[in-house]
């Protein structure tokens, strides 16, 4: 330290001040170099509010209470009834008819997550009063509109409705009932008949190969030459009439009125008392005056 001293002492004070200076500069450079350099994501975050607080509190709450009602929603629940009555549908429909429990039905469908209030809604309220679902013993099958087994109890469900007059049965009905219908119903061929109607849905009836005859072809040929499309009864009427043809209406018996019966006119009462004794009209004296008055 002497010796620095002495050599301060000695050299020009303006060459000192230059020194100094450069000191100084190099230890900020030096300084600045080794300070860590602050990103974006280091930046202190500014301190919340209250109101800010309490805000950011009161949207997550209402979010969490949001979740929680939409789980218990009327709406949850009804979806929640669809889904499982799809599934015992599909499942009916691929050959699992066997009756299933609620914990089995809800294991299956994945609803596990329900609540014990739920859960108590669908086997008290819902799958009980539902139509498609059949209970029994507490456990659930699916209830079709028609219960077949196989394509024989099919030919039997359309020979039935044939010779009743019922008419055909649709094929929503058929498939909803028969396990594997598609294979059924190919299997047994021609023996049904399909009806499309305008709505776009088919109708199977059966095909009774006893009522089948040959038409002679010139009666196909008349029968095809009367025009009737897109014509009601009346119209139809009034061409047979044009033709000389009696309709079917005209020669049944005729329906005979009943016959009403004359009302009686309301008039005046009628004296029914009998006049007796008209023999002694000239006979008879009143005396209720006290002078005899004759009639």
């Amino acid at each position: 330290m002497i010796v620095t001293n002495k050599v301060k002492a000695g050299m020009d004070p303006a060459l000192l001040r230059e020194s100094e200076l450069f000191k100084k500069k190099l230890s900020s450079s030096l300084e600045k170099r080794h300070a860590p350099i602050d990103s974006g994501s280091h930046k202190k975050k500014k301190p919340r509010t209250e109101k800010e607080g309490s805000s950011a509190s009161k949207h997550n709450a209402e979010s969490s209470n949001g979740s929680i009602n939409i789980k218990t929603s009327s709406g949850y629940k009804f979806g929640c009834l669809a889904k499982i009555v799809n599934y015992m549908k599909t499942r009916h429909q691929n050959g699992d008819t066997h009756f299933l429990t609620i914990d089995e039905i809800l294991d299956e469908t994945k609803l596990l997550d329900i609540s014990l209030k739920q859960k108590q809604w669908l086997i008290n309220e819902a799958l009980v009063s539902n139509p498609k679902i059949d209970v029994r013993d507490g456990t659930y099958g699916f209830k079709p509109k028609y219960n077949l087994k196989d394509k024989k109890a099919l030919l039997r469900l359309l020979d039935k409705h044939d010779q009743l007059g019922m008419g055909g049965v649709l094929l929503d009905d058929v498939e909803e009932g028969l396990p594997n219908s598609a294979k059924a119903i190919k299997a047994l061929g021609d023996q049904i008949i399909f009806v499309t109607r305008p709505d776009k849905k088919k109708i199977l009836f059966y095909n009774d190969k006893h009522c089948q005859f040959v038409v002679d072809e010139e009666f196909q040929k008349l029968w095809r030459s009367v025009p009737v499309d897109s014509m009601d009864e009346e119209k139809i009427e009034e061409y047979l009439k044009k033709q000389g043809i009696t309709s079917m209406q005209e020669m049944g018996p005729k329906k005979v009125l009943p016959v009403q019966k004359r009302k009686k006119k309301s008039g005046q009462r009628k004296n029914h008392f009998k006049t007796h004794n008209s023999h002694l009209a000239g006979v008879l004296e009143d005396y209720s005056d006290g002078v005899p008055v004759k009639n």
